[in-house]
């Protein structure tokens, strides 16, 4: 059951009925499916080292025998790749490496704290510029992963000759997506305005992650962190002392991760967020907790470039990922100049439509500014009626990361000429049906309109 398509939509094993068209090109590279673009090893023709305009495009060697799909890639293997970025070094901007190299990161994080937000914006704005020109992941949201997963499901449709295939449905109780609002503490300032944010976040009827530097920024006393439990908040561990240095070198990481997962431990907390969404999912096996979040969708105003193109969870290892799938308030404040929630609206229609995770960074530190903090109520009051309206499923993370370990395990069963869904939390867990309209898939939740 590890085939990512089964994994992605847990329908019946005997559907997948996928195999290799030829054999694949020894190097991995860039190519397109159609419309979508693809990182990996493909048959029938060469994919590139570089991200042109002109790849070549492995939808004309597609074959169908049977009721057998036969694609000229591994599926498996392209979907892992985007999800752990695997593509963004062959195309990584000359700019970025010089300004985001070791030397130039230390002496940025050595002056940050004395570094006014201007300056340091000014700065970040000139590492960053050319990111509206990046081709790959797209902006603002990409959804790369679930078009290939369609895609495909489009195809053994086709093979099987049959109209719809049951799967069991990506929310709870047939929600059409999910949503998280999380909030990074990256100073004392950040600190002492927990509790009027958890007040605001409260008026709303949303209740948050916030995330707590364990080292040197500011004191994370058990006082402090108990009183977001006991209001129904939750806690996380955010990096070590957030000093951009997590991910630099292996020997350093690892020493870090044994003092990170003491920290996870004391905390009582199962999640954990990079500092400033620096990552290195090959290196996540050290690291205790449950679930992270430090990988963004598309991270073009991100330090570290990149991007998962997915709007759903995924397994790396043991540890589960719930993606940054919107911008965060600094850059949309700091980086665009932005004091509207416009590309906030935009990015929440897009993911609502691919059915995902909507994920939110908003900081304590800078939602204290009176502008800013009233971006942040307009925003809360927009989810709020997203919610009602489109009965939106807003959850804490560790909510998240309980039910998609719990989808993980289930499993379709038949009964008679309709299915059933076996494993645990299976109560609020719904068959769904993905079925062709045209050249386009639909996705049904039984049971709804």
């Amino acid at each position: 059951m590890d085939h990512a398509l089964l994994v992605y939509f847990r329908c019946p094993e005997d559907f997948a009925e996928i195999e290799v068209n030829g054999r694949l090109s020894s190097d991995s590279g860039y190519f397109q499916f159609g419309q979508d673009i693809c990182y990996g090893q493909c048959s029938g023709g060469q994919p590139s080292n570089h991200l042109t305009a002109s790849l070549y495009d492995a939808a004309k060697d597609v074959k169908i025998e049977g009721t057998r799909l036969y694609l000229p890639f591994d599926l498996t293997q392209v979907v892992e790749n985007l999800r752990r970025e695997r593509y963004q070094l062959n195309s990584w901007h000359s700019l970025e490496k010089i300004t985001g190299g070791k030397a130039s990161r230390a002496i940025y994080y050595l002056l940050r704290p004395i570094l006014p937000i201007a300056v340091r914006k000014h700065l970040q704005r000139a590492r960053l510029s050319g990111w509206d020109k990046i081709l790959f992941p797209h902006w603002p949201v990409d959804s790369t992963v679930e078009s290939l997963m369609a895609h495909t499901v489009s195809l053994l449709l086709k093979a099987r000759q049959t109209e719809r295939v049951p799967f069991i449905w990506f929310w709870p109780n047939a929600a059409p997506a999910a949503l998280i609002m999380t909030h990074d503490v990256e100073a004392a300032a950040g600190r002492d305005f927990s509790a009027q944010l958890m007040d605001i976040d409260d008026s709303y009827g949303i209740k948050s992650a916030f995330q707590v530097v364990p080292e040197m920024r500011y004191d994370a006393h058990a006082e402090f962190l108990d009183v977001f439990r006991r209001r129904g908040f939750e806690v996380n561990v955010h990096d070590l002392n957030h000093d951009g240095a997590l991910f630099q070198n292996k020997e350093e990481f690892l020493r870090r991760v044994e003092r990170i997962n003491r920290h996870v431990k004391g905390f009582g907390a199962l999640g954990f967020r990079a500092g400033a969404m620096y990552r290195n999912q090959d290196w996540y096996e050290t690291f205790d907790f449950s679930y992270d979040m430090s990988v963004p969708n598309v991270a073009h105003l991100e330090p570290q470039r990149g991007g998962c193109c997915t709007l759903m969870p995924y397994f790396i290892g043991k540890i589960l990922e719930l993606p940054l799938t919107t911008t965060q308030d600094y850059s949309l404040f700091h980086i665009l100049g932005d004091y509207s929630i416009e590309l906030w609206k935009q990015q929440i229609d897009m993911i609502i439509k691919r059915n995902g995770l909507i994920s939110f960074i908003v900081h304590p530190d800078y939602v204290i500014e009176e502008k800013a903090r009233n971006v942040y109520l307009d925003l809360l009051g927009h989810l709020a009626r997203t919610r009602a309206d489109k009965k939106i499923w807003m959850a804490l993370p560790g909510e998240v990361d309980r039910w998609w370990r719990s989808r993980s395990q289930m499993k379709l069963a038949r009964a008679g000429d309709r299915w059933s869904i076996e494993g645990p939390d299976k109560e609020r867990a719904r068959v769904a049906y993905a079925s062709r309209e045209g050249d386009t898939v639909v996705y049904k939740v039984e049971g709804t309109s």
